[in-house]
Formats: C-alpha cells, structure tokens, sequence
C-alpha cells in the first residue's frame, strides 16, 4: 500500500484514473465537475449537508481532483486556464492522449491533438460541446452508491433514473473530428468539415451521427458552408482495404447494411447559461451507400 500511495500521492484508484481518461479523451478539455459529473453520476446527489455550493462541488469531485494530481505527477494530465467561472479546466498531454487511447479501445490516430491552450480564451465553445455532450449521454446515479443517503436524495436520483435514456456511453462520443474532403483522415486538406461531436451508438438506434455546435456567434450564411463540407465528405469516395470504392466515412465508422441512412441537418444553438434551441430541416440528398 505504501508504495501504491508513493506513486499515486493523491490515493485514487485505476478505475478511477481510468475514467478521467476516458472522459478527457473525448472531450478534450473539461472542468473537474464536468469529468465528475459523466463518470460518477452519483457524486452529483452526495454531501447535500455543505454550507454553501463551492463547498459542495469541492466535496463531490474531490476524488476526481485527486485523480487528475495523480495523472499531472505521471505526466498524464495539465491543468489549462479557466473558464470565466473561475473553474479550472483540465486537459491531457500528448502521452495521457496515448494512454485514454488505450482506455476507450481507439486508434492513437483518431484521437485528435490535446487541446493545450484552449483554456486561454475561457474555451467556451469546448464547454458548449461538452454541455452538449452531457444533454446527451444523460448520466444515470448508481442507486445503489447512495443507500445511506436522506429520502429526498434517493427520491431525486430516482427521478434522473427514470427520465428518458440517452444516447450510448462516453466510449461511443468522439469530439472535433476532422471530415475530409480531400486529403487523408490524419492530414486532411482543405474544403472538409470538422464535426464538433460524433456519436456511434448503434445499440441505441443511432450508428452515426455528426452534430455541429454553434454558441450563435456564427451567420447563416457560415453554417450554410458548414452544411455544403459535410455533404462534400458525405459524397466522397475512396478505395478501400479490398480495392472496392466505397464512401471515405465507410472505411472508417460501421452502418447497418440493410438501412438506408439519410442526411438531415439541425440548426443548434445553446449555450452555458441558456436552453438549447433546435429545429431540423431535413435535405432531400441521401448519403452514398
């Protein structure tokens, strides 16, 4: 145990350090809270008996705050500015990107650069995506971490338990992912969309979609070329591993064989303080198959 606690100082676990990994790999840079919230849920209900709210967040991601020391000492995670909150941001270093690689099964190649530097200017489209991100997974509390806890606690958990399911797991989200138009998936050239979020979760009906965030700071006439780049690389084709042309994106994410998918665009606009907006306008043009 004594030599455990020396190389990890702040006490935390693998699976947990495993878990900011994960989450940190995906979306690139979070608060502690944001990491908490998707990985452990149930922290979220927990320590309702702090006398104010910046006690009761320190208390809740605590064990995550000690992780993340544990991953800074082994060169694995670095602090990254803060947002206009005062929270601070956390990223990984280009070794801890290696290391989340492992953790979520991916290919180093797909996982994107580090996202060093984004905390500079408040990174508030990253926080946007990552908003976005937990709309989406909506992380279901472990009744069962939260037995001792008062009546109304456990009668809120329940609650979020029975809300509608969301959308797979950490493991099936990807964050800016660049989408070729020409050149290749690790240097791509110009004329190519990057997709803010990626989702893969076929167990939940959705094998691929591309969401586009945008803080409404961009015109319709911007999102309108944003839209043109993703059917440009929706449209593109390549020759694949069996010398068969087939779709760019078909080489690289799976699609039930016997569906048909569509393209359909969304107008998103949300940001950190308000609700989000959408409407969806559906386009006539089918991806290739």
């Amino acid at each position: 145990m004594a030599v455990k606690r020396e190389e990890n100082p702040a006490g935390s676990s693998n699976n947990l350090r495993g878990d900011v990994l994960r989450v940190l790999g995906v979306l690139k840079v979070a608060t502690v809270e944001q990491i908490q919230q998707i990985s452990s849920p149930h922290l979220s209900y927990r320590h309702t008996d702090k006398p104010t709210p910046a006690k009761l967040k320190q208390a809740r991601t605590a064990s995550h705050t000690g992780a993340l020391s544990d991953l800074r000492k082994h060169g694995l995670a670095e602090n990254g500015g803060q947002i206009s909150s005062g929270d601070r941001l956390r990223n990984l270093t280009p070794m801890g990107l290696k290391a989340a690689a492992r953790e979520l099964g991916r290919p180093v190649g797909e996982m994107g650069d580090p996202a060093r530097g984004a905390g500079r200017t408040g990174a508030s489209h990253p926080m946007t995506v990552n908003e976005a991100v937990l709309a989406l997974l909506r992380p279901k509390p472990d009744l069962a971490q939260l037995a001792s806890e008062p009546a109304d606690v456990r009668a809120a958990a329940q609650t979020a338990i029975d809300a509608p399911a969301g959308l797979g797991t950490i493991a099936s989200y990807a964050t800016e992912v660049a989408l070729p138009a020409t050149g290749t998936w690790s240097n791509p050239g110009k004329g190519g969309a990057q997709a803010d979020i990626v989702i893969t979760a076929p167990e939940d009906g959705v094998p691929l979609l591309f969401l586009e965030i945008d803080n409404c700071n961009e015109s319709a006439q911007d999102l309108a070329a944003k839209i043109d780049k993703y059917m440009r690389f929706c449209q593109r084709k390549v020759k694949d591993v069996d010398g068969r042309e087939r779709p760019m994106w078909r080489t690289r994410w799976w699609f039930p064989t016997a569906a048909t998918p569509t393209s359909h665009t969304r107008r998103c606009c949300s940001s950190s303080t308000g609700s989000a907006h959408a409407t969806r306008a559906p386009s006539s043009r089918s991806w290739p198959s």
